[in-house]
């Protein structure tokens, strides 16, 4: 029997890998306070795609002297996003978040393109000084941001992680995907990197797409099936976004920054 929507939608037991955290309604489900080290920066994160594009930028700036800071894990799949202290910080709940202490009063800054906007300005680092390569840059950056949820919660969800495979919903997204894999070929097909030299958009950028044509994302085993999306999206064909993901990868502040070790938190309810 197919499904009907209801007139009004009431929210359901979901099944899963992460079923049994989602939830319709935002804020804090328990009190906890973050831990703070002595660094001038504060990590808040988990070396997921978004979680990385950070770690890359804020180990490329610690690498040239400009920054040291410390990285505390969030664990997602404990619910350590929903503690207080990190809703404080972060009130949607995602990683990753940083907190700058540089200043005369912290400063909070959440949403990983955010993040790197913010880094890449305040050090001049990394982000093209001129008016063409500047917009391109940003544009790249707004890219990600936008479109890499098709690739996470939308192909990777249902190819890899939801109760039991739904046909038209893997279909949809791996569509999507491998459109924006396109996208990237012919961009990168004319450049070296995404703006100019290497920079903010490829940081965003590579940890999500070119993990995904490394064979990196999505490549497992659940209850319904084994999962490979390298081999699934046939992303060998996609030939200059591989030249450039290889490039970025060769980077050993990249290797770092994708192993970067975060220091887990003590749940205590307070």
């Amino acid at each position: 029997m197919s499904y009907l929507p209801p007139q009004v939608w009431i929210a359901p037991q979901m099944g899963g890998r992460f079923g049994g955290l989602n939830r319709p309604t935002a804020g804090a489900r328990h009190t906890q306070t973050l831990p703070k080290g002595d660094k001038p920066y504060q990590l808040y994160s988990l070396n997921t795609p978004n979680g990385i594009k950070v770690n890359i930028m804020l180990e490329e700036l610690k690498a040239l002297g400009l920054l040291d800071y410390d990285a505390f894990k969030i664990d997602i799949m404990q619910g350590e996003q929903f503690a207080s202290g990190f809703v404080e910080i972060n009130p949607n709940s995602k990683i990753p978040a940083l907190v700058d202490n540089t200043g005369d009063e912290p400063v909070a800054v959440f949403e990983s393109g955010a993040i790197l906007w913010y880094l890449a300005q305040k050090y001049e680092q990394f982000l093209p000084t001129n008016p063409k390569d500047h917009a391109q840059a940003l544009s790249w950056l707004m890219w990600q941001m936008g479109s890499a949820p098709f690739v996470g919660g939308g192909f990777g969800h249902f190819y890899a992680y939801a109760p039991k495979p739904i046909e038209y919903a893997i279909n949809r997204y791996a569509m999507e995907t491998k459109r924006q894999l396109d996208v990237l070929n012919q961009h990168l097909a004319q450049h070296d990197y995404m703006a100019g030299e290497y920079g903010v958009a490829d940081m965003a950028i590579y940890p999500w797409y070119g993990a995904l044509v490394l064979g990196k994302l999505y490549v497992g085993e659940n209850d319904n099936h084994a999962y490979d999306a390298k081999t699934f999206l046939g992303t060998n064909e996609y030939s200059y976004v591989l030249s450039w993901a290889k490039r970025i990868a060769d980077r050993q502040v990249v290797q770092q920054a994708q192993n970067l070790v975060l220091t887990p938190i003590t749940r205590g309810d307070e």
